[in-house]
């Protein structure tokens, strides 16, 4: 059974989308941009603040699910410049902090609205 999780502690779907389904214990998050839901704006600073934001809008919805960080096992990470990487990775490992999920990260053309990072997120219980 598929059930779509909502959260108004996360950025609203900027698209035809859900923030997440979940599906048999496994609960799939939309990529998330580093939009503070209080303003709907992207946060200020650079890739450290944007990745610390994308992170706590997948927390947030995570909790909306009945989720932890702990339940992650799966993240994909979408970098505007791989020379961000290491500034990325150091913000990452603060959320991880123990049973750090699989992950893969790459350089695209080109993320929406602008983004430096956008993050997608796979959690099982």
């Amino acid at each position: 059974m598929k059930k779509i999780i909502s959260t108004e502690n996360a950025p609203k779907a900027v698209g035809p989308y859900s923030q997440a389904t979940e599906a048999n214990g496994t609960l799939y998050i939309s990529g998330q941009l580093p939009i503070n839901p209080e303003t709907s704006k992207f946060v200020e600073g650079g890739i450290k603040e944007q990745t610390a934001q994308c992170l706590k809008n997948i927390k947030a919805i995570l909790d909306a699910g009945g989720y932890s960080l702990t339940d992650v096992v799966k993240s994909t990470v979408l970098l505007a410049d791989m020379n961000d990487f290491a500034a990325m990775n150091e913000v990452y490992a603060e959320f991880y902090t123990k049973e750090q999920p699989a992950r893969v990260a790459f350089e695209v053309a080109k993320l929406p609205l602008g983004a430096l990072v956008e993050i997608e997120t796979i959690a099982v219980k």
